[in-house]
Formats: structure tokens, C-alpha cells, sequence
């Protein structure tokens, strides 16, 4: 048993150490069970909660959640619409943020995923300074996606 001064009693009696714990009005807390004989400490358990949940607060303040941003385009998009989108990929990229980029076909677009494939190209060189590709680009419907993320 340890005392509530983290002083080590020795090995005690259970009705002894309930009562030691009672006299200081504390609670006796078992903290390791798998040793022989089990280890009982004297502490005040709301203040030991408490910490507890202070340190989790204190994590979760540190903690950054990062956010993907979706950046949506189609193969056929104007030169300056697509300098635009790509600024406002590289905008947050350099904020932290992952970027999805969506294509979205319609009609026939679907039949030139060349054309798309090539802008899926254009747009990693263009961004090359400041993102790396995260995962493969995928077909999903009427959908194509590919995600960036910051480069370290």
C-alpha cells in the first residue's frame, strides 16, 4: 500500500487500509491489480478525474482538424476558369487543407476521359510546388475524383 504522501506502507490488511483511507478522508484505489499482492494507493479520486479531464481538454485544444476542400471542374473548362480553380487549390493547400478536385461529366465528356486525364496531369504540374497526389484519381458515375494535400 502507498500512503497519500507516496510514502510505500508495505503490505497491509484490506480492513486496515479502508480504515487509514477513512481516517484521512480519502479513497483507497487499487492501481495494479496483476501484481502480488495487489498495489493500493490513498488518493483523492474526484481530483485524479479531474485531471483527467483536464488533460483530454488540453489535447483536444492542440488537436488540428484538417479540412477537404472540394475544388469542381469539367474536361471542357475555360483556360481562365481553370487558372482561377487552380489558385483557389493552391490558396488552400498553403492554408493547410486537403484538396479534392471533381470532375463531372456530362453528355459525350464521358467518351473523351483523355481530355481529362490530361487536365488531371496539367493541374499536378501546376501544383507540383506546393501539393503531393494522395490517392489514385477514381471514376465514380458520372464523377472523377482525385485528392492533394500540402507538401512537407
Amino acid at each position: 500500500m502507498i500512503d497519500q504522501n507516496n510514502h510505500q506502507v508495505g503490505v497491509v490488511a484490506i480492513a486496515d487500509a479502508l480504515r487509514m483511507a477513512r481516517e484521512a478522508e480519502l479513497d483507497l484505489v487499487e492501481v495494479a491489480p496483476d501484481a502480488k499482492p495487489p498495489v493500493c494507493k490513498i488518493i483523492d479520486f474526484k481530483k485524479v478525474i479531474y485531471e483527467q479531464k483536464r488533460r483530454l481538454r488540453e489535447s483536444r485544444k492542440r488537436q488540428k482538424t484538417v479540412e477537404v476542400k472540394e475544388v469542381k471542374m469539367r474536361p471542357s473548362i475555360d483556360h481562365h476558369d481553370y487558372l482561377t480553380k487552380i489558385n483557389h487549390a493552391r490558396a488552400f493547400l498553403q492554408d493547410g487543407h486537403k484538396v479534392k478536385i471533381t470532375f463531372f461529366y456530362k453528355g459525350r465528356e464521358r467518351s473523351h476521359q483523355d481530355r481529362a486525364q490530361r487536365l488531371l496531369d496539367q493541374i499536378l504540374a501546376d501544383l507540383a510546388d506546393v501539393a503531393v497526389q494522395e490517392n489514385l484519381s477514381r471514376m465514380n458515375g458520372n464523377l472523377s475524383s482525385l485528392i492533394l494535400v500540402k507538401k512537407r
